[in-house]
């Protein structure tokens, strides 16, 4: 009797052993079991081959989920550069959350894992695919009204668990949470307010950067891709919140909220990515600087940046562009405060926004494309949903649909990308861009994951079988 009993402990123990092994299996290879073929790529990849003739005798399927995930079976390696093709992958509105005295214990759990659920999402795809670029498309954070010590507490956990990087491109992350100093604010608004506004703009202006630490690299990091990290409603606010304190502990720790790179000047393969801060846009503001500040840098890039500008443009920004109501989720809308008694200084100034206004966006698409005979694409963030649009230029306006239409100038496609939170399933956005027929083509899919519980019941699982076959180790002896 006992040894029968025994016998059927073990069966279960084995048995939830495999179901555990299975669960971690379908957490590493979802790219391959949960998507499209070809998904999860980039567009027009070639398959990879195997370093091994026996491999081959395995379905394609599953041969070419093997080797993404083992790239030492590869025959080559696994991505080259090609000055004929851009790899960006892109995630949108992470909005992770912080720890207070009062957060219960189980909330501090929930937020340790979303963390390496999120993480799980980014190594996986950027080691499937070695991007050149990665972009996030703001809201990092979950909130702008925190203290310095908690936003260094969460751009900490931002470098170390989301996006992981070599230790040189986190240095100064990891330097200023060891501190733990409030940052001196008032110092970075005197010198940005005595600064020439063509000095500000050239400061913005970079030239073929495919490394934020070794500028000299004339070609991509292909295990540290160039990151850029665009500003949200949730990390400075929108502009009737933004203060100097906010934008200040952003540029010093995730870099500039305008630039622009250029990429190949002067060749036919000419392109550049805009970063443009949207929050800064528009208004009433409570600090107008920063609404003036990014107007220059329009209006430089405008003046200075596009008479030699030949070449694609690629936007990134947070705020999608205007478009009316029923293309997208969220359907254009502008909020402002009224009555508001705790801060009456605040009334009467911008409080939210899901578009920016008409007005905005035809001046935004007529500044940064400025070449009706080269494809561009806008892609932003916000609209956790995603949306996926046309910019047709109809009768000298920009207006949005959902199919390409004949006009006089290309259209301009615009993404916004969906959310990488589990509660959209953990989205990565994969943009391609090639160049064929002396143009930039610009292709766009998603990879989804799924909700968090699946990474943590695989996490889960693998803890308790290894205390449940420890215990028969320990029992049998």
């Amino acid at each position: 009797m006992a040894i029968s009993t025994s016998r059927r402990v073990k069966a279960l123990v084995d048995l939830a052993t495999a179901a555990a092994i299975l669960l971690n299996l379908f957490i590493y290879f979802y790219p391959d079991l949960l998507n499209a073929p070809g998904q999860c790529n980039w567009a027009n990849a070639e398959q990879l081959r195997p370093k091994y003739d026996v491999l081959n005798y395995i379905p394609s399927k599953y041969l070419q989920a093997i080797l993404f995930r083992f790239p030492q079976l590869l025959e080559a390696t696994k991505q080259t550069y090609s000055e004929d093709e851009i790899h960006m992958l892109l995630f949108g509105d992470p909005q992770i959350n912080g720890n207070w005295p009062s957060t219960k214990y189980i909330k501090r759990l929930d937020n340790y894992g979303n963390d390496y659920y999120l993480g799980h999402i980014y190594t996986t795809m950027s080691q499937r695919l070695h991007p050149s670029h990665v972009a996030v498309m703001g809201d990092l954070f979950s909130s702008q009204w925190i203290l310095d010590s908690e936003f260094y507490n969460r751009t900490y956990r931002y470098v170390e668990r989301l996006f992981p990087q070599g230790y040189d491109y986190k240095q100064h992350v990891l330097e200023t949470h060891q501190k733990h100093e409030n940052y001196d604010w008032n110092k970075w608004l005197l010198d940005e307010k005595k600064m020439d506004p063509v000095a500000r703009y050239n400061s913005r202006v970079y030239e073929d950067v495919y490394d934020w630490i070794y500028r000299d690299r004339k070609t991509p990091n292909l295990e540290n891709p160039l990151f850029i990290n665009l500003t949200g409603n949730h990390d400075i606010g929108y502009s009737g919140d933004a203060t100097w304190q906010h934008m200040a502990r952003f540029h010093h720790l995730f870099g500039q909220n305008n630039y622009v790179i250029n990429y190949n000047r002067g060749t036919e393969r000419e392109w550049r990515i805009v970063v443009l801060d949207s929050m800064s846009l528009e208004g009433p503001a409570l600090q107008p600087e920063f609404s003036n500040y990014t107007w220059s840098f329009l209006e430089n890039l405008r003046d200075k940046g596009n008479p030699s500008f030949k070449g694609s443009t690629i936007l990134l920004t947070h705020i999608p562009m205007y478009k009316k109501a029923g293309l997208c989720k969220d359907g254009p809308e502008h909020k402002y405060y009224i009555d508001n008694k705790r801060e009456p200084y605040k009334n009467g100034l911008l409080r939210s926004q899901n578009h920016l206004s008409y007005n905005t966006t035809q001046r935004v698409l007529n500044i940064v494309f400025p070449n009706a005979d080269q494809n561009g694409i806008i892609l932003t963030g916000h609209d956790h949903e995603g949306c996926d649009d046309y910019y047709n230029f109809v009768d000298g306006q920009w207006e949005a649909s959902k199919e390409e239409k004949k006009s006089p100038r290309r259209p301009i496609r615009e993404i916004v990308v969906k959310s990488m939170m589990g509660d959209f399933d953990g989205q990565t956005g994969i943009l391609t861009g090639q160049f064929k027929s002396g143009h930039w083509q610009f292709m766009f899919t998603y990879c989804s994951f799924t909700v968090q519980h699946w990474w943590w019941a695989s996490k889960i699982s693998m803890i308790i079988v290894i205390f449940l076959q420890s215990a028969i180790k320990l029992a049998s002896i």
